[in-house]
């Protein structure tokens, strides 16, 4: 018969589960090296509103490393260390007629955000009061054709009604002076606030690792937002045009606006081009800066990695900051903020699209017409092509008016001729 076999005994620990579950929460380990690779897009668009000065006022945050090896790969392979815009939209001259498809985030952004910036702000101005009206004149309209009775009573109002065209001039512009609006003081506050934090566990056990770890990311933040290739993309334009230029977002959308430029703006029909012009492409400087940077926040990572007691403060300084980062990401900002200052002159709207550009035309000669194949594609009624004909000619007539009165003042008043065959007085 042959002898059994010892066994090892197998200890049956139910607890073990829960004690470790317990252990990781009272002090994370290695969630912060983690976290620091995730959310790098948010960063990005953080950087994009608030880049362009000298200061950039992002704070640190999870995400950041994922987003230095990513500014690599763009300042390298694409050229460029902004994004694309969020917010499609459409930029047409306002005397070719000519439409492209923008690819700049100040557009982009300034397009968006409208519904928030228009008015100033206020919830009572000109604009939305305008649009009130399209809006009751419209839903009057419905309720008379469906008759009188019950019918008439259960037309539903509208929400969006014809084209309202709001028209803004130019101001003053000095592109590379980010507005300080909400959105670039919070970066500040978050900053001291994350140093404070940092700081507890130095005072109070003496561990100087997480407040060392805080203070060298935030510097990286700054630092990596500070690069001048920023303000180059941001605003890679000319300034001082004299163009008209129509934002919209496309057909079927309820607002269009015009921006002329009085000689002081800059040019949107350049920037719309954004990163995709040549002369903006990131210098060799700009790429080595670069990889430095996404070197340190490697080591960085590295470091934070060892940290094995405290973590909780380190875990509430990232998540204070990426606090900050989607709320500067998300925040809509007015025109003066982006670089681009504008001053209301008017609105124009109609229930119906077509009024709404005969108008401007009216008002604005070639404005109007520049948006015809924007918001009608197809074939026009002939009383519309009859119409369009006659306002084309008459802004034709007022341009030939004006290059003769130009051509008249740069002559001058012309000197009369001395006659050679009269006497010379002594």
């Amino acid at each position: 018969m042959y002898p059994f076999l010892p066994l090892r005994s197998r200890g049956f620990y139910p607890g073990l589960p829960s004690d470790q579950f317990s252990d990781q929460w009272e002090n994370p380990r290695d969630v912060f090296s983690v976290l620091l690779i995730l959310g790098g897009d948010i960063v990005s668009r953080a950087l994009a509103q608030l880049a362009g000065g000298r200061v950039t006022p992002v704070a640190f945050s999870f995400g950041w490393v994922a987003y230095a090896v990513t500014a690599v790969v763009s300042a390298v392979g694409e050229n460029k260390l902004m994004p694309l815009p969020d917010c499609a939209c459409k930029v047409i001259n306002g005397r070719s007629g000519y439409a492209r498809d923008n690819s700049s985030w100040v557009v982009g952004r300034i397009m968006r955000d409208f519904d928030t910036w228009m008015d100033d702000g206020h919830p009572h101005g000109s604009i939305r009061h305008c649009l009130d009206d399209m809006i009751n004149e419209r839903w009057k309209q419905d309720r008379d054709e469906a008759g009188n009775g019950a019918a008439a009573s259960q037309v539903p109002k509208p929400t969006m009604v014809g084209l309202c065209i709001s028209v803004y001039r130019a101001r003053d512009v000095n592109p590379g002076s980010p507005g300080f609006d909400l959105a670039y003081c919070t970066g500040f506050g978050t900053a001291l606030v994350q140093l404070g934090i940092a700081a507890i566990p130095c005072v109070i056990h003496g561990d100087w690792g997480i407040v060392l770890v805080t203070a060298v990311g935030i510097t990286l933040s700054f630092m990596t937002g500070a690069l001048p290739q920023w303000a180059t993309e941001k605003w890679a334009c000319r300034r001082h045009t004299k163009k008209t230029i129509i934002l919209t977002r496309g057909n079927g959308s309820q607002h269009a606006i015009v921006i002329i430029g009085d000689g002081k703006g800059i040019d949107l029909e350049d920037l719309a081009a954004g990163q995709t012009n040549v002369d903006v492409s990131a210098s060799s400087t700009t790429r080595i800066a670069i990889t430095i940077l996404a070197a340190f926040w490697i080591l960085l990572l590295i470091t934070a990695a060892g940290i094995q007691h405290h973590t909780w403060y380190l875990l509430t300084v990232g998540g204070i900051g990426i606090l900050q980062n989607i709320f500067v990401a998300g925040w809509p900002r007015f025109p003066k903020d982006l670089g681009v200052p504008l001053e209301f002159e008017k609105v124009i709207g109609k229930p119906k699209v077509m009024d709404a550009l005969f108008e401007v035309e009216e008002e604005y000669p070639h404005v109007g017409r520049s948006m015809l194949d924007t918001f009608f594609p197809g074939k026009l009624r002939p009383g519309e092509s009859r119409r369009w004909d006659d306002l084309e000619k008459k802004a034709d007539a007022a341009d030939e008016e004006r290059k003769r009165s130009r051509a008249a003042a740069q002559t001058g008043p012309s000197s009369p001729e001395i006659s050679h065959t009269q006497p010379l007085t002594s």
